[in-house]
């Protein structure tokens, strides 16, 4: 008899924002289920308009969609449709960001946010198999008194976040705007992770590493213009969370086959492989292993190391961690010989 059929590799989830797991389906049902008119007639012309320029052009469509997120169900039925997705991408442990900011300014109050996701993952390692983390990120298009009101806003319902991010469109915006904040949240006992290096310069991320005191770096493929930082990384193993999908949707990289992701490998990096915001750039998070697999040529050795880096990068105590990569390592000793992929 042929062995039977590997299910994908277990791997954690450590850049993805809640708000871009918002398919269509989903979107057009909350729309109606709320009484919010969407600016699209069919579910297909709206995937159409899933096409971007660059980053600020993806953000546009991303936040008018957020207008159908007004209740915890709505919150909790988005959190559901991730997690069960997730499960068939071999997620074993999703570290998930969210923008109260951007529901906020709308009339949603923090905790309906809040609220509304914990409804979900309180549930998800039973129901999906899934251990989470909640992300609290600040927009960095936005003031950095918007993000301190965001925090004081957030501070009763600290016990259900574990880490502040900083997110959203970043040229112009460095890290070290949100110096008080991160200092708060670092006070609060909290970890810190920042999207730097994306569309920004590697100067960000020096400035996230240094003024912000972040754990872990999102997007940061830019470091790779500066070598002494390259370097730092190593030499300190600050993980980086790479998103390859989004960053050719968003045109941060021409082609996927030169996505410096195997150059990053080679230098000794601790990257990671995400999906970022996936319902707009074409893949969930397997969906981006097997891309990179593809474009890239990268053997089933390598995408257990990618796989074994996401649980080392993550929040996890180190009971649960070491728990997971024995997962991985049975993995790869189910894995038949010569066989495709992983």
């Amino acid at each position: 008899m042929p062995p039977a059929e590997q299910g994908p590799l277990p791997k954690a989830e450590l850049h993805l924002h809640i708000e871009g797991t918002l398919e269509p389906e989903l979107a057009f049902a909350l729309a109606e289920r709320n009484g919010v008119a969407l600016p699209y007639a069919t579910e297909d012309e709206l995937r159409r308009a899933y096409s971007f320029e660059d980053l600020q052009s993806f953000l546009n469509l991303y936040y008018a969609l957020m207008a159908v997120l007004r209740t915890e169900d709505d919150f909790t039925d988005l959190a559901h449709a991730y997690l069960a997705r997730a499960r068939h991408q071999g997620v074993r442990h999703a570290e998930i960001f969210f923008d109260p900011q951007a529901h906020t300014a709308r009339g949603v109050p923090v905790g309906t946010v809040i609220g509304g996701l914990a409804r979900a993952l309180d549930t998800a390692q039973e129901r999906y198999g899934i251990s989470t983390r909640l992300i609290m990120c600040f927009l960095r298009d936005e003031s950095a008194d918007s993000a301190l009101e965001t925090f004081e806003a957030a501070r009763p319902y600290l016990d259900r976040i574990t880490a502040v991010g900083l997110d959203s469109a970043e040229v112009g915006h460095p890290p070290a705007k949100f110096a008080e904040v991160f200092a708060l949240a670092r006070e609060a006992g909290l970890k810190c992770v920042a999207h730097a290096g994306e569309e920004g310069p590697a100067g960000y991320v020096w400035q996230a590493l240094d003024i912000l005191g972040v754990d872990r770096i999102d997007h940061g493929v830019r470091c790779m213009e500066d070598e002494r930082l390259v370097a730092r990384l190593v030499a300190e193993q600050v993980p980086l969370t790479l998103c390859p999908l989004s960053n050719v949707r968003l045109r941060v990289i021409d082609d996927l086959a030169a996505h410096p992701l195997p150059a990053m490998l080679d230098a000794g990096l601790l990257v990671t492989v995400n999906s970022d915001d996936p319902a707009y750039f074409g893949g969930y998070v397997d969906d981006n292993f097997i891309a990179v697999r593809e474009a890239l040529g990268l053997d089933d050795a390598t995408l257990r190391t990618l796989a074994r880096n996401s649980f080392r990068a993550s929040f996890l105590d180190e009971d649960t961690r070491a728990r997971y990569l024995r997962e991985v390592d049975a993995h790869e000793a189910a894995a038949p010989a010569r066989r495709p992929g992983w």
